[in-house]
This record gives structure tokens, sequence and C-alpha cells, in this order.
């Protein structure tokens, strides 16, 4: 049984966690001047194959119009592009440019750095990365059982 102090220690060590967590997003965000961290999950977002805006805001948990904005502006900087779906007049595929992959690349690298030099400062570094690396496993678990529900 669980005891009532332990339950405020874990409520306790979990808000921690999100704290922790929104910092270090926003420490991620810093590492490049190059793209807003809303257009990096995007633009990776396609890298990795999501070609639909509809599939990016329920991969990203994002609102359609937040999806749309932040293609458009990917679209006009040349990071991103738009090519119609065959049979679909509403569709649009999308595709990550050259200009868009070596962008992503030097902003996924600087953000490396940064995960690397908040890792140093932690004792079992490997464990963070693993904890990290499963948290993003978990979200996508999370998100394939909420579709399977539809």
């Amino acid at each position: 049984m669980t005891s009532p102090g332990s339950v405020s220690a874990d409520r306790s060590r979990a808000a921690a966690a999100v704290r922790g967590l929104a910092r270090a997003s926003r420490i991620l965000e810093r590492a490049s001047d190059e793209l807003s961290l809303a257009h990096f999950r995007v633009l990776s977002a396609v890298a990795d194959g999501d070609e639909r805006a509809s599939r990016l805001a329920q991969r990203l948990a994002l609102g359609k119009p937040a999806v749309s904005v932040a293609v458009d502006a990917l679209c006009a900087r040349g990071l991103m592009a738009r090519a119609g779906v065959s049979g679909d007049l509403r569709a649009a595929a999308l595709s990550v440019t050259a200009e868009g992959a070596a962008v992503l690349e030097r902003v996924e690298a600087a953000m490396i750095v940064r995960l690397e030099e908040l890792s140093a400062q932690v004792p079992d570094r490997e464990r963070l990365l693993d904890a990290l690396a499963g948290l993003g496993e978990a979200i996508d678990a999370l998100r394939a059982e909420r579709e399977a529900e539809r």
C-alpha cells in the first residue's frame, strides 16, 4: 500500500520532472536561431516521413491551424515543399527540401551539443539518454493507442 508521504514525494518528483523538461525544451530552442522549436518539430516530423498536415497535427498534438502556419512559414523559407496528392484535391504532400535538410541537420547538431552539456551534469548520463529516448517511444505508443481507439 502506498503511504500518503510517498504519494506526495512522487507528485513532487513528477512536478520537478515536468519543470525540468520545460526548462530543457527552452534550452534546446535556444541552441539555434535558425528554427523555433515548433518549426523544428514540424520539419523533423516531415523528414521522418509524415507527409500530410493532418497527420502532423495528430503526431505533434498540435491544432491544424498551428500546423498550417508552421508549414506556410517553412515553405516560404524554402525549407519544405508542398505537392498535390493525386485523387485528393484538398490534400498536399509535404517534403523537406535540400536546404531544409541542411538546416535540420545543423539545428539538431546544435541541440545535441546542448543535450550533451546537460547530460554531463547528471550522475548517470546513459540512463538519462535512455530515459529520454524511451519517453519518445512512449509518446508514439500512446498516440497509436489513442488512434486505435478512434
